[in-house]
């Protein structure tokens, strides 16, 4: 169910490949050429230059070593080298849902990639495995966000802490780890603001809620952040990533929007240039469409 899922919403991603593919294996070509023309086609389906240039290096290497040539066997060899980008020893995955041990999340990201329904997907995900979760809501500058994250809470039936609009944020986070610790939840997901007046503001803010985290929350408590990412953005995405990592350190990438674009590509490049895994991606616009990322099945979902 989830594969057939996954494949229709990486449809834009697949048949953007799927044409450049096709016209790549139309005439005879030699392998350097095909090889050439692969990079190509990764880099304009935003996989990034230097991950394309990695991947088709790879490529061209583990050719050499077998006789098969077939544009079935580069398909197949193609495939293998960009799930080894998805699952580099260099990358530490934390399967989160499955821990049986408290946890805070952070959830960083700008305005409008989707962060408040992510947080609603992933607390359903959290609920449906046994956890009594507590929402934090943080995002105290953006008109209506407290008032879209309650819809959430309700819609899972869980407790939420909420300041007043223009709050100071980090004020909400001492609320909700107070909360937390004296009602013994098993997971508290707060919401942050996306947006403040410029981007060092933003930081700042981020780097105050981490260290009331830090000081409430014992060492003992497994804490991460996930960052919410919007994948029609392409490389827009990589390079807001990029900016969020200059303060705070991102465990784990949520990819929205994946059924509304080609560009799914730049998951590769996000992996590989910042060393991040995409944790989740959201298949669906309901409640219950989000689905812990697998970088074989995502491969096979669009090459």
């Amino acid at each position: 169910m989830f594969f057939s899922k996954l494949k229709e919403n990486l449809k834009k991603t697949k048949d953007a490949l799927d044409v450049k593919m096709s016209n790549i294996f139309a005439d005879k070509k030699d392998i350097e050429e095909i090889i050439d023309e692969i990079e190509e086609t990764l880099i304009l389906s935003d996989v990034g230059y230097e991950t394309s240039t990695k991947i088709c290096d790879k490529l061209r290497l583990d050719l050499k070593k077998q006789v098969d040539k077939s544009e079935n066997a580069i398909r197949e060899l193609l495939k293998k080298e960009m799930t080894d980008i998805l699952v580099s020893e260099e990358i530490n995955v934390v399967d989160s849902i499955n821990l049986n041990e408290k946890q805070v999340i952070l959830v960083v990201g700008v305005n409008g990639v989707g962060k408040t329904t992510s947080i609603g997907k992933l607390t359903k995900l959290y609920k449906d495995n046994g956890k009594r979760v507590l929402l934090a809501a943080a995002d105290t500058f953006r008109a209506g966000a407290i008032e879209q994250l309650e819809i959430w809470a309700n819609r899972n039936n869980v407790d939420i802490c909420t300041g007043k609009e223009m709050q100071d944020p980090a004020s909400v986070i001492y609320d909700a780890t107070k909360k937390f610790n004296e009602e013994n939840y098993d997971v508290l997901i707060c919401d942050t603001a996306g947006r403040l007046h410029n981007k060092k503001n933003l930081m700042d803010e981020l780097e105050k809620m981490k260290k009331i985290i830090d000081k409430n929350i014992s060492d003992s408590i497994y804490k991460e952040t996930i960052m919410v990412l919007d994948a029609t953005t392409g490389q827009n995405g990589a390079i807001q990533a990029k900016s969020f990592l200059e303060k705070t350190k991102v465990n784990g990438i949520f990819l929205t929007k994946l059924d509304s674009t080609s560009k799914g590509g730049v998951v590769f490049s996000i992996v590989d240039e910042l060393k991040i895994p995409v944790k989740y991606i959201g298949v669906g616009e309901q409640i219950e469409d989000i689905e812990k990322f697998d970088a074989k099945s995502f491969v096979e979902a669009i090459v």
